[in-house]
């Protein structure tokens, strides 16, 4: 434990007096670096924690949380999503299938996944019933829906007639052909995400399968769920129920996205932390310099009893009340910046007449920010853990210092 002389003590030499000015600059430099490298952790964190959340909302808004999929034996029991279990956490379910096929118009030709979703289901989807959508909010036979951005490609609009060519073929008289058929485009969705608008079209469930020549025993089950947070648990609730069939969930679907995203993130963490370490270090020569300015202070200590325990504990306690309090006024600028991140996107904008973060290139309205306790919590660990590591030897020095030695030098 730290008595009250030894916090006295480093407390007056934490405020250093006019003629120590030069340990007042490293001092200065050492709680702005660490200040400064706490507050930008927590702003990056926190835009790529918001980039996140809406890419994952942008992916659910288009996608099921969880897909079961069908075998090639039999189709999939329905009875069973009367499970208690299921019924708690689901909200709704939908048959589908998908497939993929080239879209012609023109002289532009592009390979596309359509998926089939019967007419009651469709209206259902989330794409469809946001303020985008233009068009008729069904999908009835012999016509597509098809995305924004595809239909700026083809220039086409609603009421216009586009080729589909399947990759399953038909017999003619000049041999085996491509299955090719016309479809009217219905409506255009607007999924806020460019792949989606551009690659993705939707068919009549009962269309698609003739088109593929799929059964409807190959149909595949999509689960919208209350809450797809703890996404892996309810994963395991549906597989459970549906012991034999494969059970995925968004995040396996776009695993390859999520872990490309978690490597940047890491990495950003790593970067943004030398700012940190670099800052810590300067406390080192801080702390280096006090113990050399206050050799006579240490001799006098010691010569009146105070042992080299506490003379540690002294200098240990300055560097760590500096790695202390920059840490949490870090914390405390960083949090403001990432509640008002936005205000400051716009005002940083109209200063420098620059388009900071262009919402058509990152098809967000405003630049999100979301603040997780758990980094918060993780990067103040870091930088406290840093600065005390970084205290230690200097600390342990002073207390080595010779008194006899020092006295007879002052």
């Amino acid at each position: 434990m730290i008595n009250l002389l030894e916090r006295k003590i480093a407390l007056r030499y934490l405020f250093t007096k006019k003629k120590d000015g030069f340990i007042n600059i490293i001092t200065t430099f050492s709680f702005l670096g660490i200040t400064l490298g706490v507050a930008v952790l927590i702003v990056v964190m926190s835009v790529m924690n918001g980039f996140r959340t809406e890419l994952i909302n942008k992916i659910n808004g288009f996608n099921p949380h969880l897909k079961v999929f069908a075998d090639q034996a039999d189709q999939i029991d329905l009875r069973k999503l009367s499970n208690k279990a299921i019924q708690k956490i689901s909200d709704d379910f939908f048959l589908s299938n998908s497939g993929e096929a080239v879209i012609i118009h023109n002289s532009y030709t592009k390979g596309i996944i359509l998926r089939g979703y019967l007419k009651d289901d469709f209206k259902k989807l989330k794409v469809i019933n946001n303020e985008n959508f233009f068009g008729n909010k069904s999908i009835s036979y012999n016509h597509i829906s098809i995305g924004k951005e595809l239909s700026f490609i083809l220039n086409v609009d609603v009421g216009d007639k586009i080729n589909i060519i399947s990759p399953s073929s038909v017999m003619s008289i000049a041999g085996s052909l491509p299955k090719q058929k016309s479809f009217i485009v219905e409506s255009i969705f607007e999924s806020e995400m460019n792949e989606f608008n551009q690659n993705i079209a939707f068919l009549n469930l009962n269309d698609l399968e003739e088109f593929f020549d799929y059964k409807k025993k190959h149909r595949y089950l999509e689960i919208f769920l209350k809450d797809p947070k703890n996404i892996e648990e309810k994963k395991q609730i549906f597989q459970n129920v549906f012991e034999d069939r494969l059970v995925n969930s968004w995040a396996d679907l776009n695993q390859s996205l999520f872990s490309a995203l978690k490597v940047e993130r890491n990495v950003m963490f790593i970067i943004l932390s030398l700012i940190i370490l670099i800052a810590a270090f300067n406390i080192i020569s801080g702390l280096t310099i006090l113990v050399k300015n206050k050799t006579r202070d240490i001799a006098i200590l010691k010569s009146i009893g105070v042992q080299n325990r506490s003379i540690t504990k002294i200098f240990f306690l300055v560097g760590f009340s500096i790695g202390t309090i920059s840490t949490f006024a870090g914390i405390i600028i960083g949090i403001i910046f990432s509640i008002n991140i936005e205000s400051i996107r716009i005002l940083i904008s109209s200063i420098f007449n620059v388009s900071l973060f262009p919402e058509e290139i990152y098809f967000l309205s405003k630049m999100p920010s979301e603040i997780e306790p758990l980094s918060i919590f993780i990067i103040s660990l870091f930088s406290i853990i840093i600065t005390c590591l970084v205290s230690i030897h200097p600390a342990m020095k002073a207390s080595k210092l010779d008194t006899v030695k020092s006295l007879k030098y002052e």
